[in-house]
């Protein structure tokens, strides 16, 4: 069995292009796992092994590796930065212990990194940060540990200060044994000096290093006391103080480099082992009950503890369904017989594989603290718990947000239809945020998902990968519906056709609720004029009804409905005479309670240079856009907006037009707010032109 005190479970998250996978491809290097670096620029990077990903320069899906450093089990999670793939971010996290955040050097803190730093917040994840790319005009070290502090309310804890700027940059002063490591020949990050610090950063040296023993010396109050004395703490008890703090987040450990250039990367590696915990010092993961509650029990990270795992992640390739897999505790072999606690199935263990990117080493056992890959899992989808089926638990769920855009698709012929839905079926099982719906009134397959690339990168999967040919629809708007006043009413349901009849009378109010409360539903009857056992069909009524509102047929967000009242008849009434009642009473009152139509408004964040600022705001006002902040940088600012997802499709191809190519922008879900009329009515019309056309 292996010493779970030399495992660390980390995963490399940060903005789009601030440098994740350079940096991995680099810890790879310097641990002797691949011998030559592919770069992201040139589609070779070893994670980026999606042709999707090569093309683009990005990262679409996390990748897993393991890596070994002084004796330490690294098992790395490479994850995407852009916006529209951020559940993979968001389910890495979630079995993770530890994790690097990446910042580039001039960018800082940018809009995806709030993203990620709220996820890892959530999942309570320790983190060093790494600020990449110091080697690029405008980089700045300082600012963007000042931007850590201001923007992301995390406290940095400044580990090293970078020698020289920009093109200049030769290497980092480690502030905690005073010495300059220096990296003379890029390209080869074996090779580096260590000496003495340069004479003129002597004084900057002992005044972040004084800063860096103050705070860490905050984690024992016997130090504390001591270092107050005027007595400094040995280096070994100011490592240990600095593991309890980023354990505790507390602080972050902050380190400096580039990665591209080779310089900085082993100090990292050095910190993961030194500062992240292992799995056995993280918060056990909570369990639930069937209903998804905490039940106050927890999964100790222990190998002599029953099996317990979480599926984290499904990919379809070329050998078949492959099942990512965080194993908490106890162990697994191969042949085992585990139980499914979502589907109360059991299932054997035919292959482990433990992954290296997209190549597998098989595994005979794993055990807790692992990250592996089961292969040909059945009936297993992200976030299930797999368990010793003697010892049935439920692990805390995953929840992910819903989808705000869709598209209507259709094969080009029929062959493609059969290969359509296979291939859609996988591709739903590996991506919860990607949902598909058959609309029933026009046929149309409709593919919804986080955004414009979001879809854009699964129709070229369906397209490259699985062979389908399709015509696609343009995107469409995840519009809803609300109500905007109360509303005091009353319905009968009545029915008599020879025999029992039907009988269900209610009085009730339906009021707007709370945002984002969804559907609430009370009842305050006295007396008995409803009997008790009707309440659960008069609410499945009314909650049925919400999938379909009166105003376009969208689904209906934000209701409270309280039953007070009603009658009854002692043979005619029902179940489903109440339920039918409800159902009447929905589209009864609905209209009455001023019914409207919501759309989704998105947060919005551009950078553009200094001189297109005015041209980019205009055309946010343009676009219906609520502008929020704008705050300037070294190389340009940046526009915080709440724009109307409506107004926002090819926006990138604009920006890139407004600003000569050198805007970026990011989006993402923020709220809904009610659609002005005009919009409405264009919707409505539309919505109206499709029922009629099909």
């Amino acid at each position: 069995m292996s010493d779970l005190s030399l495992y660390r479970n980390i995963g490399i998250f940060a903005h789009v292009d601030a440098g994740k996978t350079t940096t991995t491809e680099r810890i790879l290097k310097l641990t002797g796992k691949i011998h030559k670096t592919g770069e992201v620029h040139d589609g070779a990077a070893t994670t980026d092994f999606m042709e999707q990903e090569q093309e683009r320069g990005i990262t679409i899906q996390s990748a897993a590796t393991t890596c070994f450093w002084k004796d330490h089990r690294l098992n790395i999670i490479d994850t995407p930065g852009h916006v529209d793939f951020t559940v993979e971010v968001y389910r890495s996290l979630k079995v993770l212990d530890g994790g690097v955040g990446v910042f580039c050097g001039s960018g800082g803190v940018e809009p995806q990194s709030e993203t990620n730093w709220r996820y890892a917040n959530e999942s309570e994840v320790a983190r060093i940060i790494f600020v990449n790319k110091l080697d690029r005009v405008g980089a700045d070290f300082l600012r963007v540990v000042d931007q850590v502090e201001n923007v992301l309310g995390a406290n940095p804890l400044v580990m090293v200060l970078p020698i020289g700027r920009e093109d200049d940059f030769i290497g980092v002063v480690d502030l905690l044994s005073r010495k300059a490591h220096v990296w003379p020949d890029p390209g080869n990050p074996e090779k580096f000096e260590i000496s003495d610090v340069p004479a003129d950063m002597v004084d900057d040296v002992e005044e972040w290093r004084e800063k860096l023993i103050e705070m860490a010396v905050e984690q024992d109050d016997d130090l504390m006391e001591a270092y107050l004395d005027g007595n400094e703490p040995a280096e070994e008890d100011i490592k240990r103080c600095i593991r309890e703090g980023t354990r505790k987040l507390d602080f972050f450990p902050t380190y400096c480099g580039s990665a591209f250039k080779d310089k900085g990367v082993q100090l990292i590696l050095d910190a993961v082992v030194d500062y992240l915990p292992t799995p056995t010092e993280v918060d056990p993961q909570p369990l639930t009950d069937d209903e998804g509650e905490p039940t106050g029990e927890v999964a100790l990270v222990a190998i002599e503890e029953p099996l317990r795992a979480l599926a984290f992640k499904i990919m379809d390739d070329r050998f078949g369904a492959l099942t990512f897999v965080r194993i908490y505790s106890g162990v697994l072999n191969k042949g085992d017989t585990i139980l499914n606690t979502f589907t109360g199935k059991t299932e054997r263990i035919g292959r482990m594989v433990e992954m290296h990117a997209n190549d597998r080493n098989e595994l005979s056992a794993a055990q807790a603290g692992d990250i592996i890959a089961i292969v040909g899992m059945k009936n297993v989808q992200t976030g299930h718990t797999l368990c010793d089926p003697k010892n049935p638990c439920t692990l805390e769920a995953m929840v992910f947000p819903d989808p705000v855009i869709s598209i209507a698709v259709a094969p080009k012929d029929k062959a493609g239809a059969e290969k359509m839905g296979i291939a859609i079926g996988k591709m739903v099982a590996e991506d919860p945020s990607f949902r598909v719906e058959t609309d029933e009134d026009s046929g149309e397959t409709i593919l919804k998902g986080m955004g414009e690339l979001h879809l854009d990168v699964k129709v070229d999967i369906l397209k490259r990968t699985y062979g389908v040919e399709l015509n696609v629809g343009k995107p469409q708007v995840a519009y809803r519906e609300t109500i905007t006043t109360e509303v005091d009413d009353s319905y009968t349901h009545k029915k008599q056709s020879g025999g029992s009849g039907q009988f269900g009378k209610i009085d009730y109010k339906i009021k707007p609720g709370e945002p984002g409360s969804g559907y609430v539903f009370s009842s305050s009857v006295v007396g008995g004029n409803v009997p008790k056992e009707f309440f659960p069909a008069i609410e499945k009524g009314f909650k049925g009804m919400m999938n379909e509102g009166t105003v376009a047929g969208f689904p209906v967000l934000d209701v409270e409905i309280e039953l007070y009242d009603g009658g009854f008849h002692a043979v005619d009434s029902s179940a489903i005479a109440f339920e039918l009642a409800a159902k009447g009473a929905f589209r009864q009152s609905m209209p009455k309670a001023g019914a409207q139509l919501i759309e989704p408004i998105m947060k919005v964040d551009v950078f553009t240079p200094d001189d297109h600022v005015g041209d980019v705001i205009g055309d946010l006002n343009r676009r219906r856009g609520m502008i929020k902040d704008q705050d300037a940088g070294t190389t340009g600012v940046r526009i915080k907006a709440d724009v109307p997802l409506s107004e926002m499709f090819g926006y990138i191809g604009h920006l890139r037009t407004m600003t000569s190519g050198r805007g970026q922008f990011s989006m993402e879900f923020s709220h809904y707010l009610p659609c002005p009329s005009a919009v409405s009515e264009t919707v409505i019309a539309e919505v109206k032109e499709r029922k009629a056309n099909s």
